[in-house]
């Protein structure tokens, strides 16, 4: 079951990325844009990581505080889909291991998947708002993307948080390093979900 997974998350993670690049245009003399993502980052708590993700966008993003919240969590979705990929891999590999490792291992690759559905159920709905409709029906639309990118931080927060009382080792330090950093992401589209919610 965890091959499976794994195979049609390879798949699906490959003609996302592919399907993202493709949306992005050739950066041109965009500094004003750029700058924008900038400013737009010093509200996120990782701002570095949110401006190092995100620049290279910003021929698509221009100043469009509402591409930006969309292009940031598809941003974040792909990570959350690499880090699910990985820890498919590791839990298919430590299936016979009761340890603790183990436990800790396959419960968190379970919230992951459910941060992974959440976050791409909140791409789904950020690319239906249209900025010419109804103001009550984008702030509509995005509650619920802020309901689920909430949730999906909290499930990858419950998937480090598992592994607390796991005996130190590589295996550890190699998932919550790369889960933490998929929670920055997360955190980073989050706050800029929120800041494009307020300006409406």
């Amino acid at each position: 079951m965890a091959l499976s997974f794994l195979l049609s998350l390879l798949f699906f993670t490959s003609t996302f990325s592919f399907s993202l690049l493709t949306a992005v245009e050739v950066p041109g003399d965009n500094s004003a844009d750029t700058e924008f993502i900038r400013a737009s980052c010093k509200a996120t708590l990782y701002p570095d990581l949110c401006f190092s993700s995100l620049s290279r966008y910003a021929a698509t993003v221009q100043r469009s505080p509402a591409t930006l919240a969309r292009v940031a969590v598809a941003v974040s979705l792909s990570k959350a889909h690499g880090a699910a990929a990985y820890l498919s891999h590791k839990t298919a590999a430590t299936a016979d291991d009761d340890s603790g490792t183990g436990a800790a291992l396959h419960d968190c690759f379970s919230n992951l998947e459910d941060a992974v559905d959440e976050i791409r159920g909140s791409l789904k709905q950020i690319r239906r708002l249209r900025p010419d409709a109804h103001s009550g029906s984008v702030r509509f639309g995005l509650s619920n993307v802020l309901t689920w990118m909430s949730a999906a931080l909290t499930d990858e927060e419950t998937c480090t948080d598992g592994f607390e009382g796991v005996a130190e080792g590589p295996v550890k330090t190699t998932v919550c390093d790369r889960v933490t950093t998929v929670k920055k992401f997360t955190s980073n589209a989050l706050a800029l979900v929120n800041g494009f919610a307020n300006n409406l």
